[in-house]
C-alpha cells in the first residue's frame, strides 16, 4: 500500500467533514494492509482508531499506539473489560450480555463507551426503543466515562436508496434531547450524505 495515499485519504475523509472527529477503522489487520504501520502513519492525526477485537487493539498498543482505540464489535467476555480499561480501550456496547458485564464488572478506571443503536442494519445493537434505559444505565455507572451514541448505515453506497434517510431520522428520533456526541457515517456516508456526519466520522474502506 502506498502509505502517503493512505494518510491523503484520511485527510480528505476529515476535509468532507469539517468540526468533526475521525476514527480511522484499520480492523482485520487494515484491510488485510497492515494494521501497524498504517495506524502510526496516522497516529498524530487520527481522533482515534477502530478495530474489530481485543487481539487487535492491543498489537497496536504493543506498537506504540497511544490514540485511543474502539474495539468496534466490543467485548466476548467479561474477562476483557478490565484489560480494556488497563490499556486505555474504547468499548462498544450493543447488547445486553455486553451491558450486564460492564455494570457488573470491578475496573480500575471507568472506560469510555460507543453504545450502538439498531436503526436498520439488524446486525449488531440495541432496538431504539431500548436507547434512553440503557443510555441511563450506562451514564449512571462508576465504570463509565462518556458515551458516544453510534449506528450503522446498511446501504449508504446506495445513493438512490431511501433506507438512509429512514436510519438517519430513526436515530435522530431515538437520540432527542441525549447530551452525547453521535458517530452515523461510515465511508459511504462521509462521501454521499454529509447531514449525517454528525460529531465522529469512521472512514473505513475510503482509507484503502
Amino acid at each position: 500500500i502506498d502509505i502517503a495515499a493512505f494518510v491523503a485519504n484520511f485527510r480528505h475523509a476529515k476535509a468532507l467533514a469539517p468540526g468533526c472527529k475521525a476514527l480511522a477503522v484499520v480492523k482485520a489487520n487494515a484491510y488485510g494492509h497492515g494494521a501497524v504501520p498504517l495506524a502510526r502513519a496516522l497516529d498524530a492525526e487520527a481522533d482515534a482508531f477502530g478495530v474489530a477485537c481485543s487481539e487487535e487493539a492491543l498489537e497496536l498498543r504493543a506498537a506504540g499506539i497511544e490514540r485511543p482505540i474502539l474495539l468496534m464489535e466490543g467485548v466476548f467476555d467479561p474477562d476483557e473489560i478490565g484489560v480494556a480499561a488497563a490499556r486505555g480501550l474504547v468499548l462498544t456496547v450493543h447488547s445486553r450480555a455486553q451491558l450486564d458485564w460492564l455494570l457488573d464488572a470491578r475496573l480500575p478506571t471507568p472506560v469510555d463507551v460507543w453504545l450502538k443503536i439498531d436503526t436498520g442494519m439488524h446486525r449488531l445493537g440495541f432496538a431504539p426503543a431500548q436507547l434512553r434505559e440503557v443510555y441511563h444505565l450506562l451514564h449512571a455507572s462508576r465504570n463509565v466515562r462518556q458515551i458516544v451514541l453510534m449506528s450503522h448505515f446498511a446501504c449508504a453506497d446506495d445513493t438512490d436508496n431511501p433506507a438512509t434517510e429512514r436510519q438517519a431520522e430513526q436515530f435522530a428520533s431515538a437520540t432527542r434531547g441525549i447530551g452525547a456526541p453521535r458517530c452515523l457515517a461510515n465511508s459511504a456516508a462521509v462521501l454521499a450524505w454529509p447531514r449525517t456526519h454528525g460529531d465522529w466520522i469512521r472512514p473505513g474502506i475510503m482509507l484503502y
